[in-house]
């Protein structure tokens, strides 16, 4: 089998949005199913770990870098086809994110534009079920389809074969690193209008088309996404060279999910150290959502704090920048904050993106 072309002591830090990292000990760019199998076949001939890197928006990269093979999506391509007043729209798993987002506005479909602005791959979307305002792609994928890491086999999963939930899905956890997405297929209505379901986004839009002299009424679907850019853009979350808070890889920590007996020994052990601000809570799937940024702060971890070259954005608290600093900074930083909510809350904060190298043999997708 012939592989694509392989790359030694490829610098990682440049391939991800943090800018942190040591060398992969290769790497391929990946183009095709066949660059992928060929790609998957080097590693597993040599027995080396495999690393499936997107747009390295959702990867922290260890300072020694990483000491096998990354996979390089790279993979390209977008097909529409209507279906009387919904559309199936097939994505290349390595088309970048926005540029989808904004391919389907332009062609007046709608689902996915409370997603604009995030960084990232198409193919990473599943994994991670990425959400945003009130959407998540959970809603509209109608099928993944991706290469078996040990059989070499093109596979297909329905939408409801996926095992969606907040932040997750069956890529992310109980079959992480058993397959590549190579291309994602969605559902999307043929429309115009937006749907709003997340106040501060309405919000948002109402303050943007007063200043913009526009009537109150049917948001479309450019408004929502470019008052979701404004929104991403103020807490940093959206790449810009000239924005030292976004060189991060977005929230850091995702919201935890409670039980009602969690949540009423959560605001008791609140109350009891003297606070009389509300925990504020919001309901998910028959349980309790904690915003995470909210955590973070009040147990002594603030906007703008920075310990050696890592700290936290001056915009979002979830958010970890790096300041010129090292993988190890931030991984610092990190544990440090997972304690002190620990210990004020006694809640565990877990890491949104994959840490390159934690798993034995192969990775998820970042």
């Amino acid at each position: 089998m012939t592989h694509p072309p392989i790359r030694e002591q490829e610098p990682l830090a440049q391939h991800t949005t943090l800018g942190l990292g040591g060398p992969a000990r290769f790497f391929a760019d990946c183009s095709t199913a066949e660059d992928v199998c060929a790609a998957i076949a080097y590693a597993r001939e040599r027995t080396l770990p495999l690393l499936i890197l997107g747009g390295g928006s959702n990867l922290v990269v260890p300072d020694t870098g990483f000491p096998g093979v990354v996979l390089h999506l790279m993979s390209r391509g977008m097909e529409c086809a209507l279906n009387g007043q919904r559309a199936d729209v097939r994505v290349a798993g390595g088309e970048p994110w926005d540029d989808v987002v904004m391919e389907c506005i332009r062609r007046n479909l709608g689902g996915l534009e409370c997603l604009a602005g995030i960084p990232g791959t198409a193919g990473a979307t599943p994994v991670q079920n990425v959400g945003a305002y009130g959407q998540e792609v959970a809603e509209c994928i109608t099928a993944v389809y991706a290469i078996d890491i040990d059989t070499l086999r093109p596979v297909r999963f329905s939408g409801g074969e996926c095992g969606f939930h907040y932040r997750g899905s069956r890529f992310k956890e109980a079959d992480a690193g058993k397959f590549v997405i190579l291309e994602v297929e969605f559902s999307l209505a043929v429309t115009t209008r937006a749907v709003i379901r997340y106040p501060e986004l309405a919000r948002a839009i109402e303050r943007d088309a007063a200043r913009a002299g526009i009537p109150a009424g049917t948001v479309t679907l450019e408004q929502a996404r470019a008052s979701v850019v404004r929104l991403r853009k103020s807490k940093g979350m959206v790449l810009d060279p000239d924005d030292p808070d976004s060189r991060s890889a977005g929230s850091f920590f995702t919201n935890p999910l409670v039980t009602d007996q969690d949540l009423a020994a959560i605001c008791r052990r609140w109350a009891d150290a003297g606070h009389d601000e509300p925990v504020p809570v919001f309901p998910a799937a028959g349980m309790h959502k904690l915003p995470a940024g909210w955590l973070v702060e009040r147990a002594g971890f603030p906007r703008g704090l920075r310990r050696g070259g890592a700290g936290i954005s001056t915009k979002h608290a979830l958010a970890l920048v790096n300041y010129g600093g090292s993988t190890g900074d931030l991984l610092a930083l990190a544990s440090d904050i997972q304690a002190g909510v620990l210990s004020a809350f006694n809640v565990k904060l877990e890491m949104e993106p994959v840490l390159a190298g934690a798993e034995p043999w192969r990775q998820r997708h970042g």
